[in-house]
């Protein structure tokens, strides 16, 4: 039985969002027009920049404007972007994550990411970093290799426990050894599943969901990186709601 590690990776490695990475990236070469962005982004990204409005708001309306947007351009080109993006980016990761993937490189252990990020984001990303497997949001191409339009999507509990349970069975893995790195509720079912949780610079959603399961928060390290410190805090830590 091999130990595994797992890993989200917006927000959890990477000190962004791969897809609004990615997204700056498409507006660049106009598969997004200026005016879609100004129209229907703008405005929610500059409230979530200010702690005014939700991220999940602000990633839910690039999520839309994606489908809507890429479909029938060729995967090759949404390649060639997606290669430039990860070029330009892979390196903004946290340190605490940084030190964490080296960790289990040298223990020998299997390193998965599972991220919301399109597949063809989260692949790269995953080869930059010597992952042993990842799975991401996947972009499905029609006949003629053109975004079709529908995805399979991976940024929810649910589907990231379902990737678990595929991975569990492919490689043979001991989770009650294993760990999993998550920051937001999404990845909820990756910290329950596994015997090594720690939440990275977590949510609200997904600390008091820790908290309300006693087994859970019993077994769950938490982790805050700002600055240059980083801070192992208990999941019962007190939180101001302003």
């Amino acid at each position: 039985m091999k130990i595994a590690a797992f890993f989200d990776i917006d927000g959890t490695i990477f000190r962004d969002s791969l897809m609004t990475r990615n997204f700056k990236k498409l507006l660049q070469y106009e598969i997004i027009s200026n005016k879609t962005y100004y129209s229907q982004v703008a405005d929610i990204e500059k409230n979530w920049a200010k702690r005014y409005g939700e991220y999940d708001d602000y990633i839910t309306t690039i999520s839309t404007l994606y489908s809507e947007n890429l479909k029938g351009i060729n995967m090759d080109f949404l390649n060639f972007i997606a290669d430039q993006t990860i070029e330009s980016s892979y390196e903004d990761i946290y340190t605490y994550s940084r030190d964490r993937l080296n960790y289990h490189h040298k223990q020998g252990h299997l390193i998965f990411f599972i991220s919301g990020s399109p597949d063809f984001l989260v692949s790269r990303m995953a080869k930059k970093y010597k992952a042993t497997d990842y799975r991401g949001t996947v972009y499905i191409a029609d006949e003629n290799n053109n975004f079709s339009g529908q995805i399979s999507k991976m940024w929810n509990s649910e589907n990231k426990y379902l990737a678990v349970q595929e991975l569990l069975e492919k490689y043979k893995l001991d989770l009650d050894q294993s760990y999993a790195y998550g920051d937001t509720i999404g990845d909820l079912s990756m910290l329950s599943l596994v015997g090594k949780p720690i939440a990275i610079n977590p949510t609200k959603e997904l600390l008091k969901a820790i908290n309300s399961d006693k087994k859970l928060r019993d077994k769950t390290e938490i982790i805050v990186e700002r600055k240059n410190i980083v801070y192992k805090l208990p999941p019962s830590v007190e939180t101001l709601d302003l």
